[in-house]
């Protein structure tokens, strides 16, 4: 027979998925801590919440199983209660209520007061800002945008977060300075599309303003740009980039696919000829940025002949980061009307391809930096090097400096100058320059 622990009420936040998850779960915390509850993230508690993602069949799979990985916990007396939010519960609560019953609340992704309410805690309007970040201490994250109005096919976010909605500016510049107060060096600018932001709160594309009022904010050294959409794009923030220094020559710009046939069934509102004019006008603009993008493979009705069109042009722009996914089947988008006629294997071959030529462009690239000098943040400490980054790396996805720490003393957080003494596929070593 279960018994309920004898443990004070601790709540464990669990996050799975995207960095804009990972946000929402530090809002809470932020919620719950001004609200007097002992919270953590991630450590034991006997209150649990799990902050799903549901946009994809691996991330889908690894939140059920992370609820089921849960209830079985409760079962057995470890934890008390556990409540389910994010992305899969937005989307699938009426089936994840009759598969998995025995969880004590689903909520949606628009539905904190309520959850908060489930845990004991009131929803303050007045925390604008507050959260407790769950990042190293030197970087966070900072959503300047909710929901998306982009029609991709193959897309269920708006599904699951609804239309655009901006955060105005004065209350973004709020967080960031709260966030520069303890210790935040680095903004990672995150949204479903960064070049949308402003236009429902101020009728223009405001990305450039939004960042004229965040270089401004003291102790914030880096800036850097997530998700921008390639139809659209504002391109004063690219004079911004190239003029203020804060701001990081870098832009995550995901395109997806090359082919006009595919382009236009996956609803991008563009080309071949003008995502390739962008990419050019970029780099001509802005000759140091680091263009890191996201493609995805097997989408409906690809064939062999536009595999081989993306993969010759991937092989043509040297992109300097890329990742490359492979489509999944989405019901309710407007691509699950198409039939997913390339096989999984046949998907997972052309994955691992994309990735090969990206991995000997990325060995090209970094082969040119061995003797160079660069400004790098010491992100954490790894067996016997730290890891850094420089401003072209964004955390978690892209390439790490790595610096000896038998020879050297580095602190985490903090900037170092170093020049780079050998250089792999994906990772930098380097020495710290006196």
């Amino acid at each position: 027979m279960r018994t309920k622990s004898l443990k004070k009420n601790k709540i464990n936040v669990v996050t799975l998925g995207c960095s804009k998850n990972v946000y929402d779960s530090e809002v809470l915390m932020g919620q719950l801590k001004a609200s007097g509850k002992d919270v953590v993230h991630e450590e034991e508690g006997n209150i649990v919440v799990i902050n799903t993602c549901g946009f994809i069949n691996n991330a889908k799979e690894e939140s059920v199983n992370t609820i089921l990985e849960y209830m079985q916990k409760k079962e057995e007396g470890e934890v008390d209660k556990v409540f389910v939010t994010g992305c899969l519960s937005e989307r699938y609560k009426p089936d994840l209520e009759k598969e998995i019953p025995n969880v004590d609340q689903y909520f949606g992704t628009t539905e904190l007061p309520g959850l908060l309410k489930a845990l004991g805690a009131d929803y303050r309007h007045e925390l604008i800002g507050e959260r407790l970040t769950t990042t190293p201490k030197n970087y966070a994250y900072l959503k300047i945008a909710e929901g998306c109005d982009r029609p991709c096919s193959f897309c269920a976010i708006p599904i699951m977060r609804g239309r655009h909605k901006s955060t105005p500016i004065e209350d973004l510049v709020i967080e960031a300075e709260k966030l520069a107060a303890n210790g935040v060096k680095e903004l990672i600018l995150i949204a479903q599309d960064l070049t949308y932001y402003g236009l429902d709160l101020y009728k223009k594309r405001n990305l450039a303003e939004l960042l004229e009022a965040l270089v401004k904010v003291e102790g914030i050294m880096w800036i850097r740009l997530h998700y921008a959409f390639p139809t659209g794009f504002p391109m004063d923030v690219l004079d911004l980039m190239k003029k203020e220094p804060k701001i990081c020559n870098y832009l995550d710009i995901p395109l997806q696919h090359i082919s006009d046939d595919l382009l236009k069934s996956m609803r991008r509102g563009t080309t071949k000829e003008k995502t390739t004019k962008l990419i050019e006008t970029f780099r001509e603009k802005v000759p140091e940025m680091t263009i890191r993008t996201t493609l995805i493979v097997g989408y409906p009705g690809e064939t062999e002949a536009h595999f081989e069109e993306l993969k010759a042009w991937v092989k043509t722009m040297r992109f300097e980061r890329l990742g490359c996914f492979t489509y999944s089947h989405e019901e309710n988008t407007h691509a699950y009307n198409l039939e997913d006629d390339v096989p999984e294997e046949v998907k997972t071959d052309r994955a691992n391809q994309i990735m090969e030529v990206q991995s000997q462009i990325s060995w090209e690239l970094n082969q040119e930096k061995i003797g160079q000098e660069f400004n790098v943040v010491i992100d954490r400490k790894e067996g016997n090097y730290f890891v850094g980054r420089t401003e072209f790396d964004s955390p978690d996805v892209d390439n790490e400096v790595l610096i000896d720490a038998t020879t050297t003393y580095l602190k985490t957080g903090e900037f170092a100058k170093v020049k780079v003494v050998e250089a792999e596929d994906f990772d930098l070593y380097a020495e710290v320059v006196i």
